[in-house]
């Protein structure tokens, strides 16, 4: 059996990264993922087959515990697996591309550097994505890198939906909305045109909804609006970061209670949305699962803030036609799904209560005026077409 064309793609979390290796010999084809976890004082590498099978796991303990290690692991399991040679390239998920990077490409150390200058706009992401190129760099200095951007596809964004009411020379520094989770969107795009050709050029919101949470309004497959901004902190309530919030309030933590901006920004980014709110957990499960009072306020306020910024989105679309969830919450909290669509029922949607329970991938009544779908995302075989894209040109 010949050597793949393989791609490795890495898509970092706050704490763990998630990566898939893809044969890119013709469509990408998924030959086995994995996970290098760092949340504990040991990091761990599992990697499973493409049907879940472990076929590695390995703990890095004491002295040894360096998440650079384990992308050595990495590269060298690839390598006995698939043989060597068989590694073409390593794929990221970039959060921020800045005004200037909008498609995939090839990092160099300028480029790099320039990416890591747009750190302030996105502080608890750009670090993260960028750590795994410096740790690949040094271990394979010669393996071609290749960036991919969260804020890509929302990069056509135009006036007004991409302004803010500040003055323009702001905005000629580059202070816009710019929109995230564009990977995720941009797959969950192509599965709708796949799945109902019909819907794909009609006016959809595609709800991702997870531990960062946003919405994309999507008219003939490109995006008109999102609810993130400037940064991945704005729009929806999320896992621990607050979403959209009176700008008021910031001056008031600083101005009154003495906060530093340091302080403010951790508030905002770590302590707050459903975390904040409940004062128990950022996990839906573990709310939905409570009976504390304040564990139901959370999962009210995450609902009701999705449920009004839909409606945003279908008033820039001129009305709406499908409604697609995608995301860990989106996928898999029924109950989530359903209580929005309650919010939306003066809009036309009506979700099966049976459909929704089952996660369907259709999911609206048969008198529904809306489509309602559920959609699991894939932001790594996105990733690993664009760096098929990519290679064939160079």
């Amino acid at each position: 059996m010949p050597a793949p064309e393989a791609v490795l793609v890495l898509n970092s979390g706050s704490s763990s990264i998630k990566f898939g290796l893809f044969d890119i010999a013709a469509e990408p084809v998924l030959l086995c993922k994995g996970l290098l976890d760092e949340h504990e004082d040991n990091p761990r590498l599992v990697v499973r087959d493409a049907a879940g099978n472990t076929l590695f796991d390995k703990q890095r303990a004491g002295a040894d515990a360096d998440g650079g290690h384990l992308f050595a692991e990495v590269l060298a399991f690839i390598e006995d697996r698939f043989g060597q040679g068989s590694l073409r390239a390593v794929g990221h998920r970039i959060v921020h591309g800045g005004p200037n990077y909008s498609g995939p490409l090839v990092l160099t150390d300028d480029v790099t550097a320039k990416l890591e200058a747009l750190t302030p706009l996105a502080p608890l992401h750009q670090p993260r994505c960028l750590a795994p190129v410096h740790a690949v760099s040094a271990i394979r200095p010669a393996l071609i890198q290749i960036a991919c951007f969260d804020t890509g596809f929302h990069h056509g964004l135009k006036p007004p939906a991409s302004r803010f009411a500040i003055p323009g020379r702001f905005e000629a520094r580059g202070i816009r909305r710019y929109g995230f989770h564009g990977l995720s969107f941009e797959y969950v795009a192509g599965r709708l045109a796949e799945i109902a050709p019909e819907l794909a050029a009609k006016r959809t919101v595609i709800a991702h909804l997870g531990n960062g949470a946003s919405l994309c309004a999507l008219h003939d497959g490109r995006s008109v609006d999102t609810t993130m901004g400037l940064t991945p902190l704005d729009g929806l309530v999320m896992g621990t970061r607050c979403g959209t919030i009176d700008p008021g309030v910031l001056l008031y933590l600083q101005q009154h209670e003495g906060m530093s901006v340091e302080e403010v920004q951790h508030l905002l980014y770590h302590q707050s949305g459903l975390l904040g709110v409940s004062g128990l957990s950022a996990d839906v499960r573990t709310l939905l699962a409570s009976r504390r009072p304040a564990a139901r306020e959370a999962i009210d306020l995450f609902v009701l803030r999705a449920a009004q910024a839909i409606a945003a989105m279908a008033t820039t679309l001129g009305g709406l036609d499908c409604l697609v969830f995608t995301g860990g919450i989106g996928e898999h909290a029924s109950e989530v799904r359903g209580a929005i669509g309650e919010h939306l029922g003066w809009l036309g949607v009506r979700v099966d209560a049976a459909a929704n329970a089952e996660a369907r991938e259709r999911i609206n009544a048969g008198d529904s005026a809306i489509d309602v779908l559920v959609i699991p995302t894939n932001e790594e075989l996105t990733i690993a077409r664009h760096c098929a894209t990519v290679l064939r040109a160079k």
